[in-house]
């Protein structure tokens, strides 16, 4: 039919044709829209895409911020670490026999430690020399997990410190733990690592009332740390298979005011234990476990 612009409902024909499209091509653009968004209920149209990228990049932000409070647990702890002995001791015997108070008594300023058995050629390994050993590889463990750490010397001194000194050294810092790394030199067939541990003492300038529990926590922790990690046993020959012994005798724990405890790595007068003592990848093996024991009495 010609065009008659006369006529009201042939001229909106074609208006009315254009509006159907029109919807047609809007309403599938809609389909699209809400098909790509999902079922995001009602509100979902007046949702943009920019929060997202926003929340993404939130959670990116926090991730590294976990991340590195898992890596470094021991962010603003103090550790102390005590190397048994000093490589020095021997070259100064006098000085070191001299008597010391421990509260309970007096006792020597500090010994030269024990060693393996010099064999097949080759000169015996010092305790002294296996502590210090010990505790660089331990420093560098937990320093990596972020603790200040705070050695009692690193042979940068000729002989001791004397056991008082080594406890004033953790109480100074306000430690929240110090270890003091040994190794015993007990009667070949005793084999193993004990911890030792503070019993109960208050006399004279001794009072380790408020340390026994967290002391004891401690080197329970470091005892089943050392074990898991390196492979070994609990000593056979004390602490009726704990892996603990609770003395009095020792001034470096009667006069600690902050946790502390001994770890008798092996028995250097085994020869099996001795074969562990002086092989580096274990000695590794002994400040990890060490380390880990540390980190699970910390953290709680």
């Amino acid at each position: 039919m010609p065009y008659d612009h006369r006529n009201p409902v042939t001229r909106s024909l074609p208006a009315a044709l254009a509006a159907l499209v029109c919807s047609a091509a809007l309403a599938g653009c809609g389909a699209a829209s809400e098909a790509a968004r999902g079922t995001q209920g009602p509100g979902a149209a007046a949702t943009t895409a920019t929060p997202a990228p926003a929340r993404t990049q939130a959670a990116a932000s926090a991730a590294p911020a976990s991340a590195t409070a898992a890596a470094r647990p021991l962010a603003g702890r103090t550790v102390v670490v005590d190397p048994g002995h000093n490589p020095g001791n021997f070259r100064h015997g006098r000085e070191i026999n001299e008597k010391v108070d421990i509260g309970t008594n007096r006792k020597e300023c500090d010994t030269t430690g024990t060693s393996t058995n010099a064999s097949g050629g080759e000169a015996a390994y010092t305790e002294a020399a296996f502590t210090l050993d010990v505790s660089h590889r331990l420093r560098k463990l937990l320093e990596e997990r972020g603790a200040k750490v705070v050695l009692t010397h690193d042979a940068d001194r000729p002989y001791g410190p004397c056991i008082d000194e080594r406890a004033r050294i953790g109480n100074g810092a306000e430690a929240d733990a110090v270890v003091s790394v040994h190794a015993d030199g007990s009667a070949k067939g005793n084999r193993g690592f004990h911890v030792i541990v503070p019993a109960k003492v208050k006399k004279g300038s001794a009072d380790t009332g408020p340390i026994v529990a967290p002391s004891r926590a401690l080197g329970e922790r470091i005892a089943a740390a050392f074990r898991r990690t390196t492979g070994t046993s609990p000593a056979n020959y004390l602490g009726d298979g704990t892996g603990l012994d609770v003395r009095s005798d020792l001034g470096g724990l009667n006069l600690s005011t902050v946790p502390k405890v001994f770890v008798e790595c092996g028995n250097m007068r085994d020869p099996k234990d001795a074969a562990l003592l002086t092989s580096g990848a274990w000695r590794q093996k002994a400040a990890q476990g060490i380390a880990d024991g540390i980190v699970t009495y910390l953290k709680g």
